[in-house]
């Protein structure tokens, strides 16, 4: 792109491990806490492109976890916190006569999520089946339209296939987002690569794409549609590269970035995603 590499932020937060067809043994945790930042950004994929009528900071602490039920199936909890801050803010309904700007900044409670996920088939291919729920827990301010979730509760079924090769492995996973309260639900496919180019570091390109069905018309308030947060109709086609460092057998961090190749209604700004994982 002619501005260099556009980032889509919704595909960023989420654990390396979150649509990975693998499970955790028995009685084992996995855990990650992660940190997810995406500075001063006023653009949004559109048709066309929009403004944002001031600059987004939207930063995300999320605490993803896994527990073995049994060595064939795994529970799954996500809890994000968001901090979310808009400066410069000029209403485009004010005709104002001087600075008339605002700045705000908000933090609560993102879209919880709680999940299960089984394997059904274990030999040279991993195959497995996912059901998550995001519940309604985010919030929203009217009187800068920031929103840290959507208004809505999320059920996101998936089927996820994996398989390794020594110092390489491939994963992928189709499904959707269904959502209440007449958000459009969206298709989602994608998939991931990943080597160990040396002793405990492994690189790892992704593929991710979310296609909104535009089957809803919820009718959310025009100040929500300046800042583009969780909004109806959200989509994007996302790829790029992570990278995990193996510190011990059991603890490591990870980072990740992408770009995108198509998106509607997200953001259009340069991410930077950092986690630290250990497994119990």
């Amino acid at each position: 792109m002619k501005n260099g590499i556009k980032i889509i932020i919704l595909c960023l937060s989420f654990s390396v491990f979150s649509q990975s067809p693998w499970t955790q043994d028995k009685g084992k945790f996995y855990t990650q806490l992660s940190y997810t930042t995406i500075p001063n950004y006023n653009e949004i994929f559109g048709d066309p492109d929009y403004n944002t009528f001031g600059e987004l900071s939207d930063n995300t602490i999320q605490l993803y976890g896994e527990y073995g039920l049994s060595d064939n199936t795994s529970l799954i909890v996500n809890l994000p916190l968001k901090q979310i801050s808009l400066t410069n803010f000029q209403d485009p309904r004010i005709d104002c006569i001087g600075d008339c700007s605002q700045d705000f900044s908000e933090t609560a409670l993102g879209n919880i999520e709680l999940g299960i996920r089984h394997n059904f088939y274990k030999k040279d291919w991993i195959l497995s089946g996912q059901l998550s729920i995001e519940a309604n827990t985010g919030l929203y301010f009217d009187n800068s339209g920031i929103r840290t979730g959507y208004d809505a509760y999320t059920f996101t079924p998936l089927f996820l296939a994996g398989r390794s090769f020594g110092k390489t492995y491939i994963q992928s996973f189709i499904g959707a987002n269904i959502r209440t309260n007449d958000y459009s639900s969206n298709f989602k496919v994608g998939g991931e690569i990943g080597h160990k180019i040396i002793k405990r570091i492994w690189l790892i390109g992704f593929l991710d794409i979310v296609k909104t069905l535009k089957n809803g018309d919820i009718a959310l308030p025009l100040q929500n549609s300046f800042t583009a947060l969780y909004v109806n109709d959200q989509d994007y086609g996302a790829f790029g590269l992570k990278g995990i460092g193996e510190i011990t057998d059991r603890f490591g961090i990870n980072t990740s970035f992408g770009g995108a190749f198509f998106g509607s209604n997200v953001a259009k700004q340069v991410a930077l995603n950092f986690g630290i994982y250990h497994r119990f």
